[in-house]
């Protein structure tokens, strides 16, 4: 089973990743991790956070001469920013515990996890909470799945994202889609196809920023090369629509997934829905067959079909504002403004490489599932003979 964990808090030392269940022999450095936490790092809307941290990886463990060698990868990635919050986020305790340290945060924000963590865990200071609730978090998930990527770019699969939709603004869809949707929109600020929208995107990011507000948006992950049969229709927790769909929803902020045509599926009649299906011998991955549409986003009865899987990704406005929201001070119980730390506008853009990462993971545990194997050659051996199987049928 390929798995991971993260720990770390958003201004500890560091963020820490392990992955287990990776085969042996991917080749691996710390650029193909770097490329991806650099990526994470950009968009237009984004606070002075990103301008403190370079994020890069240290590779621990599992790797060795430029492989991975089948035993759990361990990457470290530290934060810049920690020699400003050292006193705050010390581990010991200090001549002043267990009075309150510097920042203390008890003023939660509307949104945030901030108020039910405190009263789950227990705390009198929300930093407790917000520290690790904090998207900063989702650094370690990016490196960890950059793992995944790597592995399945040995088998062709590759996975982009873009922006479709920002503060109230939809970006017009191209009339064919990229075949690296991320080096088309690599000069973008704002990561989207549509140039014209953008614009506007940026005008209404801009006036958000003046009136100390946020703002969400939609991006579209979409992942080409997958071959026809990963997840299973046989039990709830292996079909791969769901397990995709929780993944997803674990991103912080994100408030909404869809698959393929998604909601608007059930406004229309089944005519205008279901993909017609066709024969074609060259799409050996799908078995020798073809879609007429995608409307069902690479995916039906739990399983790929072979089709490109299309993922669209909801994430709410940033709970932190900078003119901040009605909330209570759980020190003295009465009416206070919310905590205002630095925060972006919006991180739509960044949160649709994090959606990626989430969908390269999941599509990576269900690629080992079905083809197995302790090392990428056998992988691959085992990858070659289900494709020529069900092209002999």
């Amino acid at each position: 089973m390929l798995r991971f964990t993260t720990a770390g808090e958003s201004h500890g030392q560091a963020l820490v990743a392990i992955l287990e269940g990776m085969v042996a022999g991917v080749p691996l450095s710390a650029d193909d991790v770097n490329a991806e936490l650099e990526r994470r790092q950009h968009g237009y809307g984004r606070g002075r956070r990103m301008q403190i941290e370079s994020d890069s990886v240290e590779l621990l463990a599992g790797v060795r001469a430029g492989e991975t060698i089948g035993s759990p990868i361990a990457l470290l990635i530290r934060n810049r920013d920690w020699k400003n919050w050292s006193e705050i986020m010390d581990p010991a305790r200090s001549g002043t515990d267990p009075d309150k340290r510097k920042r203390a945060v008890t003023r939660p924000r509307p949104g945030h996890a901030d108020l039910s963590g405190m009263l789950k865990y227990d705390r009198a200071d929300a930093r407790d909470v917000l520290e690790r609730a904090s998207a900063r978090e989702t650094t370690a998930r990016v490196a960890a799945a950059a793992v995944c990527r790597r592995f399945l770019s040995e088998f062709s699969v590759r996975l982009g994202s873009h922006v479709v939709h920002l503060g109230g603004i939809d970006a017009a869809a191209p009339d064919a889609m990229p075949d690296d949707i991320n080096a088309a929109v690599a000069d973008s600020p704002l990561r989207t196809l549509d140039k014209d929208a953008e614009q506007r995107m940026i005008a209404r990011i801009d006036e958000a920023k003046r009136d100390g507000d946020t703002l969400g948006g939609i991006c579209e992950v979409v992942c080409t090369g997958l071959p026809v049969g990963l997840g299973s229709y046989v039990s709830w927790d292996r079909k791969l629509d769901g397990r995709l769909a929780a993944a997803i929803m674990s991103i912080p902020a994100v408030k909404g997934v869809e698959l393929g045509l998604g909601f608007e599926a059930a406004r229309l009649p089944g005519s205008r829905v279901h993909d017609e299906i066709d024969a074609q011998v060259d799409a050996a991955r799908a078995g020798g067959v073809h879609r007429r549409s995608n409307r069902a986003g690479g995916l039906e009865g739990g399983m790929t079909t072979g089709e490109p899987l299309v993922v669209r990704v909801a994430m709410k406005p940033i709970s932190t504002l900078m003119k901040p929201l009605a909330t209570i001070d759980t020190e003295t119980g009465e009416a206070a403004s919310a905590v205002a730390e630095r925060s972006d506008v919006t991180a739509v853009p960044a949160m649709g490489v994090i959606a990626e990462a989430m969908v390269a993971f999941v599509i990576a545990q269900a690629f080992l599932e079905k083809f197995g194997g302790d090392s990428l050659g056998e992988t691959r051996r085992n990858y070659d003979s289900y494709i020529a199987r069900i092209n002999e049928r």
